[in-house]
């Protein structure tokens, strides 16, 4: 993902000395754009029936269908306004990697997709499976030709993406939008569901991840305090709750160090003040393709190498294309295997 202006609202702090970020500037190279207010991370039901899965955005759980399961005709309420959807839809296009995770996880591929990171225009995770996909563009310069000329019959993507565009993407197709990408993964993939009949399946899905996600925190000794460093271009991240990730740790029972314990996207150090990301476990990556410029010198450097997790090789380096930029179903289940590798 290139990193370009976004209408973020809120979601990173600042540790020690560093500038504040302008938080318009909070982007796509994040994983994650900057989440707004939540109730609570990984703590409250999402739905009725004791399911295993939480909520990470109680506004996002509220979007969905008005009929039941598989039901057709049906309107899906969602960020922008209510969709009329008169059959299941068979020719998608998804306008994000979060959508294409989602969709493909349900058993359907995408007609097309806005390309993101990756070699293939996907993450690495989905290249097979998003292989022979016709490209409508970036997910930050759509195509809109493109789109129309797939005529499909459902557009998935989110307010914070492409609110702009919804207007004409509407005029092409039926479209229905999440309010953003990242931490509540799990609702826009029943929101996926429900625009594509397919509410079951996205149940199934996230019951699965949760089952997995209890094996792995069984299988973990002690509790472990984990630290999440993401190397951007000329900054530093250590990721908090209101992340894709960080919602992850926090449904595998992961305690946190307190200066990432907290209800935003990230908090940002400098690089000499690395010592603020020492925990009992490292997880980190760089943006891009392979070690950035940025952190061979960090983890280069002396305060890097005093670091107790880095004592103890309890460092580990990991793919920036899953753990930040996965979105869906598929990359978090991939995380929960890392995990259970590295802590099991």
């Amino acid at each position: 993902m290139r990193a370009t202006s976004r209408g973020a609202t809120t979601g990173i702090r600042v540790v020690a000395t560093v500038t504040v970020l302008a938080l318009g500037g909070l982007v796509a190279a994040c994983g994650q754009p900057a989440p707004q207010s939540s109730s609570g991370v990984g703590d409250t039901e999402v739905a009725k029936g004791g399911k295993l899965f939480n909520t990470a955005d109680t506004e996002t759980a509220k979007l969905g269908a008005d009929v039941g399961p598989g039901v057709f005709p049906r309107t899906v309420n969602h960020a922008l306004g209510q969709t009329k959807l008169e059959k299941k839809p068979a020719r998608v296009v998804v306008l994000d990697s979060g959508e294409l995770d989602e969709v493909l996880s349900l058993g359907i591929t995408p007609v097309g997709m806005a390309t993101t990171a990756g070699a293939d225009g996907v993450p690495s995770y989905l290249a097979d499976r998003a292989k022979g996909i016709p490209s409508v563009g970036k997910i930050d310069n759509v195509n809109l030709e493109a789109i129309a000329g797939l005529n499909p019959d459902l557009i998935l993507g989110s307010k914070l993406r492409a609110k702009d565009l919804y207007p004409k993407l509407s005029k092409i197709a039926p479209t229905v939008f999440s309010i953003r990408p990242g931490f509540p993964w799990k609702e826009n993939l029943l929101l996926a569901g429900a625009s594509l009949g397919e509410e079951t399946k996205a149940v199934e899905l996230l019951n699965g991840y949760q089952k997995r996600a209890n094996e792995v925190k069984k299988g973990i000794t002690g509790n472990p305090r984990i630290s999440l460093v993401r190397f951007l271009s000329g900054n530093i991240r250590l990721y908090g709750n209101l992340s894709f990730i960080g919602v992850i740790l926090k449904d595998v029972g992961l305690a946190r160090p307190a200066n990432q314990d907290v209800a935003d996207l990230a908090v940002q150090v400098a690089a000499e003040r690395i010592d603020q990301a020492d925990a009992d476990w490292i997880f980190y990556s760089s943006y891009g393709a392979g070690p950035s410029q940025d952190e061979k010198t960090v983890t280069g450097g002396a305060l890097w190498a005093g670091l107790g997790a880095v004592k103890a090789k309890h460092a580990v380096r990991v793919d920036d294309e899953v753990w930040f930029l996965g979105l869906g179903p598929a990359g978090a289940t991939k995380v929960l295997d890392d995990l259970a590798r590295a802590l099991g």
